[in-house]
């Protein structure tokens, strides 16, 4: 049986390259100039031979099994920009990535419709959007670091992963950042990291081991969904400290993988505590390892999308152990 085809947008770059690890053919469109949602392979990504560019304008002569589109834009704008009449009807799966932004409870969701997929990457997520009538599921992160990098602990900092930080202000938790470098050291990586002090983007085929030499990593966001550096990072096996919102209640475990708090004032102890002790801060990465490996496997989540995928394109979902490329 040959591989489901799906059509998608390049949104989230990091997300995108776990996803194409799913055993699929994946069709990426493309505009002159690579504007936002066409980015194509572009990135620090290793794309695989089965994920391919398709010039936007050539999109609706394509046969394919799914779409998946993975931003209001691309469902409200795109979409219809780009899809012929059999696109927008056919198989659709709509990947919703955030939690709601203007009511954390009573914000309905963009997409009404029975006919499509509505999958959440956290059961938070899911509880907070309003989905009316549409159809929904929770498909959990899944990440992979290389083989050779584990933790080891032995710079006294903690790494911080945030993309725009100074930019997106109080919701990914500047103000935070701001308050604790100043009692512990801190490193910040990500894009346009230099505006907040930090170190600059670290590409993400050499960030898990860059972050293995830090003693643990601090997740300073207090409303966003669960990130995909905090996935990393746990499974590298750097504890995390951080706040107590969230899908991370669900994840870090006080006194088992890390720290998290509400009370901003509670987290420094914490940090300095494992700036003190590398042992505990080796045990407690061991603790975060494993629910990472438990929760976060690339082989959990690529099977969980192709199941999804053909689900909703009427096929039988493939067997076990074929799902990762």
């Amino acid at each position: 049986m040959r591989p489901l085809r799906v059509l998608t947008w390049h949104v989230h770059g990091s997300y995108l390259y776990y996803l194409t690890r799913t055993n699929a053919e994946f069709y990426l469109p493309v505009k002159p100039g690579r504007p936002e949602g066409y980015g194509g392979r572009a990135g620090l990504e290793h794309w695989g031979d089965h994920v391919h560019e398709v010039p936007a304008e050539e999109v609706r002569h394509l046969e394919v099994d799914v779409v998946l589109y993975q931003s209001h834009k691309n469902y409200l704008e795109d979409g219809p920009g780009i899809l012929s009449s059999a696109q927008l009807t056919g198989p659709r799966i709509y990947l919703e990535h955030d939690p709601p932004r203007m009511s954390p409870t009573d914000t309905r969701h963009p997409v009404d419709d029975p006919n499509v997929l509505l999958v959440h990457v956290t059961g938070f997520n899911e509880l907070m959007w309003d989905a009316g009538r549409t159809p929904t599921r929770v498909i959990e992160h899944g990440v992979t670091v290389p083989r050779d990098v584990r933790y080891r602990g032995e710079l006294p900092r903690g790494l911080v992963v945030v993309n725009g930080l100074a930019r997106r202000g109080r919701r990914l938790g500047s103000d935070v950042f701001e308050r604790l470098r100043r009692e512990v050291p801190l490193d910040l990586v990500g894009m346009f990291s230099e505006e907040s002090g930090g170190l600059g983007e670290v590409p993400h085929a050499e960030l898990p081991a860059f972050s293995s030499r830090y003693r643990f990593f601090f997740n300073p966001i207090r409303y966003t969904s669960l990130g995909l550096a905090v996935c990393e990072a746990m499974m590298v096996g750097l504890p995390v400290v951080g706040l107590a919102t969230t899908e991370m209640v669900t994840v870090i475990e006080n006194g088992r993988s890390g720290y998290l708090e509400t009370d901003i004032r509670r987290l420094a102890p914490h940090m300095q505590a494992l700036l003190e002790d590398p042992a505990l801060a080796a045990r407690l990465g061991a603790g975060a390892r494993e629910v990472a490996l438990e929760r976060f496997s690339i082989e959990r989540f690529a099977h969980d999308w192709l199941e999804a995928f053909a689900e909703v394109a009427g096929r039988r979902a493939p067997t076990r152990g074929t799902e990762v490329v």
